[in-house]
């Protein structure tokens, strides 16, 4: 690779692309949205979600100052990060309550990139992402979804056009923001039947003497805060 080479790669990165047209930002909503509410689609487009939530848990774990030992995705969706470190503190606190912010956190920075015209730049900075996440994988279903998740950015980015990277783009941000509101949902309806306590919002519940339902609440805010904040910007394109 040569300094052209490398300099025309910058130039995507850093570069902006056009804005697709309104019609194709709000089909990709309207799929996202029924992506997330189709139980049959939901079981499999909610590994993405797993996916950004461990991956959550990951990243403020070591930025926390934690030592991060794995992750771990399972094949029904569910998922589980390992650390150590101090067993309560800010640190601990922080890196419990990333996971079910991750996934909408994540579709409101990807909303952030789009409305500045960054479509490449959203592409290229989820495969690095799910690269850095592979390293720390630690079973071969979660290596496997990690491995055909980054291929498929990554193929989308260099082998199709500029109205397929968009549509894609906009999908997976749309799926973000609509699909970080169905699990804490979920959470919700598995806390009444599951008497184990044993969720995030349970272990924040414990690491900071209070009630769970108010983590439960902290959930559904940043959830419905990130949607609508994205939403806007998205379609005010």
């Amino acid at each position: 690779m040569n300094v052209a080479d490398i300099s025309e790669m910058w130039d995507r990165l850093t570069g902006t692309q056009t804005d697709p047209p309104r019609w194709l930002i709000g089909a990709t909503a309207l799929l996202a949205v029924a992506a997330v509410l189709s139980g049959g689609t939901w079981r499999v487009a909610r590994n993405a979600v797993t996916i950004a939530h461990e991956g959550g848990h990951g990243l403020v774990a070591l930025l926390s100052g934690r030592r991060l030992d794995g992750i771990r995705l399972h094949s029904d969706t569910s998922g589980l990060t390992v650390s150590r470190g101090k067993p309560h503190g800010l640190g601990m606190v922080l890196t419990a309550a990333a996971g079910y912010t991750a996934p909408p956190l994540l579709g409101l920075a990807g909303a952030a990139l789009l409305a500045a015209g960054h479509i490449t730049a959203l592409l290229w900075g989820a495969t690095a992402l799910l690269l850095v996440m592979l390293v720390m994988i630690r079973n071969a279903y979660g290596a496997l979804t990690v491995v055909l998740t980054g291929a498929l950015f990554l193929l989308v980015s260099w082998l199709t056009k500029a109205q397929v990277q968009a549509a894609f783009a906009y999908l997976v941000v749309w799926f973000l923001l609509a699909g970080g509101t169905r699990p804490v949902a979920e959470l919700q309806r598995s806390r009444r039947r599951d008497r184990s306590r044993s969720s995030d919002a349970d272990q924040l519940a414990r690491l900071t003497s209070t009630p769970a339902t108010l983590w439960l609440f902290f959930f559904h805010a940043v959830a419905l805060c990130c949607l609508i904040g994205g939403a806007r910007w998205l379609l005010e394109r």
